[in-house]
């Protein structure tokens, strides 16, 4: 394990060569720094070809972030915070391992439950009180009294 992988549970580390970046020209203002430094980074993830990745994970991850996978099944994530690439590109870093730990995280179960009685009956009793006053605050009310 080398320092450029990126560890994102126990049972997942990706290899640091796995990680492609790609850098171009960050747009909003900055002058003729924003115009000629290429600070934004890419970060690009082969998620169908990753030899890191089981089944299982794959699936998971395609089924989560199919809206941010290309149809070549890679993974992007950019950065551009700040002015300097270098930190760009560990913003990119953390931003994917965030990503793919909330993708993997297995979520749990929903529990069917039901209101009590004592509650649906609150609920009714809360809705005909509403009724009631909305009831007076018509013109026919005021008709009605003799």
């Amino acid at each position: 394990m080398s320092e450029e992988d990126l560890f994102i549970n126990d049972k997942l580390t990706i290899a640091g060569w796995e990680l492609n970046f790609s850098f171009s020209p960050s747009g909003g203002p900055g002058g003729q720094h924003a115009n000629r430094a290429a600070t934004r980074a890419t970060l690009i993830f082969d998620v169908d070809n990753s030899p890191s990745l089981d089944e299982r994970q794959r699936h998971r991850i395609q089924k989560r972030l199919r809206s941010r996978i290309d149809q070549d099944g890679l993974l992007q994530v950019s950065a551009q915070d700040t002015r300097s690439q270098h930190q760009n590109r560990d913003l990119a870093r953390e931003r994917f391992q965030a990503l793919l730990q909330k993708a993997l995280k297995r979520r749990k179960r929903r529990r069917k439950t039901r209101p009590s009685r004592a509650a649906n009956e609150r609920r009714l009793e809360e809705k005909k009180r509403r009724g009631y006053r909305k009831r007076q605050r018509s013109r026919d009310w005021f008709d009605k009294i003799p």
